[in-house]
């Protein structure tokens, strides 16, 4: 937000110097990113008018004019501002004037006297331009000092502001918080009703429910639209950043500045009416004030004229009813619009307008009647005309309310660690244009409509803390006894499997918990995506429902720079709706993914180089899996994510927690990747789970191993056949090892044999060999039945 100092100081009256003022400002939280003084030791700069000018006999591009600088007697200047012609009125700095580094006196230039120097913006410190001399009205008072009559000195002040105070995009928005933080207050704003003098209306139309719940519009007809913006307009929207267009146009900008309601001018004579307000229609065309054509979508909003689309509501108006120097009839209109129908649409078409930059945010809905009231007193002043009635369609029910907020005396003192005078906290929430009402307990608050960001009680301590000065916030160490909490032994921390997959030799990555919704949809994974109100930008606009999106983006950017081998984790939250309940909190679940491309390891000459694949990530997996202790399963699935064939559902205790596997080769080619991707992303919880260790003896007999070979089916997975044989042999087997998968020469096709050691031991007695042949024979009728395994030969 980019204002001018001496029009904040007209909306609320403070001794503080400039320099102080922005002190404040940054204290209070509105942060003063620039700060560039204008018009400084203008002492000497007068207005003067050029009354003739002709060729320099000795320059082809300087001329001689006669100024008349209001004291009777023509000045010879030589000037050689491209501008500079008869008739023009412009500064004019006398002799002895001071003009940045450069004194001003009496010289010959190539043998011409000139006495004095006509002034381009720039030359002055007003203004950036220097193509020419700085152009005044032609009805600017010749002799006047240029001081006085352009309102000088003053600053430019640029702001730093929050998403969350979208009220301080306007210089009475602004004058609040300087009010409670100088203890002064803001001063009254002419806002009575402007009388009609006709019945010239346009009638008015709500269409797009709670996205548009108010409009207001006005006719004022006979406007002289042709006539110049006053210089004290000018100037206050040129400090803001804003150069004047035309009269009309500049009118709605200045009072979106000051009062930060965003307005609209149209041509009342090209429009037929009624004026309405409602969703585009899919592939709506609209030809834009800048000259752009763009199509519209049912996600827009369109102002229209009998059902034309005419306008981008909260974005920009259209070309075809644009107000001109030859508007005779003129049709301001104001609206609420709420920032979630207007958040991104911008951005969608590559616009950014400052109108939109306030809807996104948020805009008082009680001020469209206000924001008319003073643009047509500005209209009817400047350039004449008649206004109509004032026309007004509402949904009373779809507009925010004034929240009432309780603040307990006791929770303010206890928060900032110090006691505030009530009457301190009053004249602060009073200044801040809060209702107060004091109570037994504290204070009952009602927040304006214009702070959207005062919700809740840690909001209003928050503002009795920034006014109040958090300098003035005593440092105190806490107190009290300390109790040590030795770490549960039932639960490993995400610090330990942090360090685990470290140690597996993987970088841990941050992203954004918000994402595109283009890169869920194209990950299958945009169900139960909740959207963001007010996103950072419109790629950031939705929460995410996965992790290994952003994490496979960030191998993609890696890749990219000519890293060939990538290894990345991250350990985060996903979101996901309740319920498919908009009203209803989202459900967050903690989750743990990583990511590998390029070499299994990295490059060395004593290992041959070889892919990364599943099973290495497998491995990866189950090395955080043994943390704890948790048995994990896998079963071979086809997420939507995965390569078909290449990928497995995660289970534990026989519950879905994850899947496993290479990424699709759709959505590498998309990311631009030449080489597979192994991921996983399951739930963290089940591996956070540990059983407490009980200790048990050693057993004091020997243990025996039977080796056996079993050929079995391809499609039978070993860990069917493990639970088999644990079931199978019961409690004297101690432990089952795999030692060799054989396909091939002497297994017939579609088979495949497995070699298994079976360790088998007692705590009380040496097993006999009979009863390790009954273990085993047991073993073998088990997977001869359940698998239709047979002995290998």
């Amino acid at each position: 937000m980019k204002f001018s100092e001496n029009w904040l100081r007209q909306h609320v009256h403070t001794t503080a110097t400039r320099d102080e003022l922005a002190a404040t400002l940054t204290a209070i939280g509105l942060e003063v990113e620039e700060l560039t003084p204008l018009g400084e030791r203008l002492d000497g700069v007068v207005v003067a008018r050029i009354v003739s000018a002709e060729k320099h006999p000795e320059a082809d591009r300087l001329q001689v004019c006669q100024v008349d600088a209001g004291n009777g007697v023509l000045l010879q200047i030589v000037c050689g501002a491209p501008n500079a012609r008869a008739g023009l009125v412009a500064p004019l700095a006398t002799i002895g004037t001071r003009v940045g580094e450069l004194t001003i006196k009496a010289a010959k230039l190539r043998g011409v006297e000139s006495n004095g120097m006509l002034c381009s913006a720039r030359e002055l410190g007003i203004d950036a331009d220097a193509s020419g001399l700085l152009e005044l009205p032609d009805d600017a008072p010749v002799g006047a000092p240029l001081a006085g009559y352009l309102g000088l000195p003053d600053a430019s002040i640029e702001l730093k502001l929050t998403p969350n105070r979208a009220d301080c995009f306007s210089v009475r928005g602004i004058a609040f918080d300087v009010a409670a933080a100088c203890g002064s207050e803001v001063t009254a704003l002419d806002t009575a009703p402007v009388p009609a003098q006709g019945d010239a209306a346009l009638e008015v139309r709500l269409d797009a429910g709670a996205d548009a719940p108010r409009y207001v519009g006005r006719v004022i007809s006979g406007v002289d639209a042709s006539r110049p913006t006053p210089v004290w307009m000018a100037e206050r929207l040129r400090r803001s950043g804003i150069r004047p267009v035309s009269l009309l146009v500049d009118i709605t900008q200045y009072v979106m500045l000051e009062l930060g309601q965003p307005m609209h001018a149209f041509d009342r004579d090209l429009l037929h009416g009624p004026v309405g307000v409602r969703h585009a229609r899919a592939g709506e065309a609209l030809k834009l004030l800048d000259g752009r054509d763009v199509v519209a979508d049912p996600g827009f909003l369109v102002i229209t004229d009998a059902d034309r689309a005419v306008a981008l509501a909260g974005v920009m108006g259209g070309f075809d009813t644009r107000v001109t120097d030859t508007t005779k009839n003129v049709f301001l209109e104001a609206a609420h619009f709420a920032p979630s129908a207007i958040i991104g649409r911008g951005r969608r078409l590559g616009l950014h307008t400052d109108a939109g930059h306030r809807f996104e945010r948020g805009v008082d809905p009680e001020l469209p009647r206000t924001a008319i009231e003073v643009a047509t007193r500005l209209v009817v002043d400047i350039a004449g005309g008649m206004p109509g009635p004032v026309t007004e369609a509402e949904l009373p029910d779809r507009l925010p309310r004034p929240r009432t907020i309780k603040l307990r005396r006791a929770r303010l003192a206890r928060v900032l660690g110090l006691s505030i005078a009530d009457a301190e906290v009053e004249r602060i929430l009073r200044a801040l244009g809060l209702g107060v009402d004091a109570g037994a307990e504290g204070w009952t608050v009602t927040a304006p409509t214009r702070r959207f960001d005062l919700a809740i009680e840690e909001d209003l301590i928050e503002e009795v803390a920034r006014i109040h000065g958090y300098d003035a916030i005593p440092t105190t160490l806490p107190g009290g006894a300390t109790r040590l909490v030795a770490p549960t032994e039932t639960e490993v921390t995400e610090q330990d499997l942090r360090r685990q997959l470290a140690a597996r030799d993987y970088l841990e990555a941050i992203n954004y918990a918000f994402v595109d919704a283009g890169l869920l949809a194209s990950w299958q994974a945009q169900d139960g995506a909740v959207p963001l109100a007010n996103p950072l930008s419109a790629e950031l606009g939705v929460m995410r429902t996965q992790l290994l999106p952003g994490l496979v983006d960030a191998l993609a950017r890696n890749a990219a720079r000519q890293q060939s081998r990538v290894r990345l984790f991250e350990l985060g939250k996903v979101f996901e709706s309740g319920e498919g309940q908009p009203q209803q909190a989202p459900v967050e679940t903690l989750r743990i993914a990583a990511v590998a491309c390029g070499d299994a390891s990295a490059g060395q000459w004593g290992v041959p180089a070889r892919r990364v694949d599943f099973h290495d990530l497998k491995g990866d997996l189950d090395s955080l899996a043994a943390l704890s202790g948790v048995k994990l399963e896998y079963r071979a699935a086809q997420p939507a994510w995965a390569h078909p064939g290449r990928a497995a559902e995660v289970l534990c205790d026989g519950l879905v927690i994850g899947a496993i596997g290479e990424v699709h080769p759709g959505l590498q080619q998309a990311l631009g990747l030449d080489h597979a991707v192994e991921a996983f992303e399951l739930d963290l919880e089940p591996l956070r789970r540990r059983a407490v260790p009980r200790a048990r003896p050693l057993s004091r007999f020997p243990s025996v191993r039977r080796d056996l070979a079993f050929v079995v089916a391809q499609d039978v997975p070993w860990e069917a056949v493990a639970g088999t044989v644990r079931a199978a042999a019961g409690e004297a087997l101690r432990d089952l090892q795999l030692f060799d998968r054989y396909v091939g020469k002497g297994v017939e096709s579609g088979f495949k044999s497995l070699a298994m050691g079976l360790i088998l031991q007692e705590d009380s007695r040496t097993l006999t060999d009979r009863e390790v042949d009954a273990v085993v024979a047991g073993v073998t009728a088990a997977l001869e039945s359940a698998h239709a395994a047979r002995i290998r030969g």
